[in-house]
């Protein structure tokens, strides 16, 4: 009798074909998940094509303000930290390295597209918690741009995250004459 009930535990453990199945079953599925977050991407892509292209990367941002490196996490449309924007390179995730000159941000990725925003485009920046989907309770430098009437929200957490103090207050000092210029002349027409 426990012959028996040793071959019927053992035909129960070594049912391979059974596990063989539900492998191959959740591997497709996962490819599935996968083959529609990059039909999504693809598609998002495509409905930003109108997006002109960014402005041409100097070699140097002018006389330098500010540096760091840390992480490029992406850019969304400002307010929206969720539309993340993937045109000209903008939703990839990477290792960023920050120059703030009098010129403007040039943000030099490795091993990805460096990107220029002048500094008549800054118009602000703040620390928050999130951006493009991804969270950090510890804090985000967002850098606010516009670029051709589109107002870009671009998060970066540097690798000492409590220098993203100095970065708001050197933004807002370069985007504050911009600014302040903008809404004399809006005042006076």
């Amino acid at each position: 009798m426990t012959t028996a009930l040793l071959a019927q535990e053992q035909a129960r453990v070594t049912n391979w074909p059974g596990y063989i199945g539900w492998t191959v079953g959740l591997l497709l599925v996962i490819g599935l998940v996968y083959w529609l977050m990059r039909q999504g991407w693809n598609w998002r892509r495509t409905l930003q094509s109108g997006i002109p292209p960014l402005p041409a990367v100097p070699e140097r941002a002018g006389r330098t303000v500010l540096e760091t490196s840390g992480r490029y996490h992406g850019t969304t449309t400002a307010g929206n930290w969720l539309d993340r924007v993937v045109a000209h390179g903008l939703g990839t995730r990477s290792r960023a390295d920050l120059t703030l000159g009098e010129d403007g941000l040039l943000v030099q990725r490795p091993g990805d597209v460096d990107f220029w925003i002048p500094a008549e485009h800054l118009t602000g920046a703040r620390t928050d918690s999130g951006i493009a989907g991804k969270v950090v309770p510890s804090g985000i430098l967002v850098v606010t741009w516009t670029h051709e009437g589109t107002a870009l929200d671009s998060g970066f957490r540097a690798d000492h995250p409590d220098e993203h103090t100095a970065w708001v207050e050197a933004i807002a000092r370069l985007a504050a004459p911009r600014t302040t210029t903008k809404k004399t002349e809006e005042a006076a027409s």
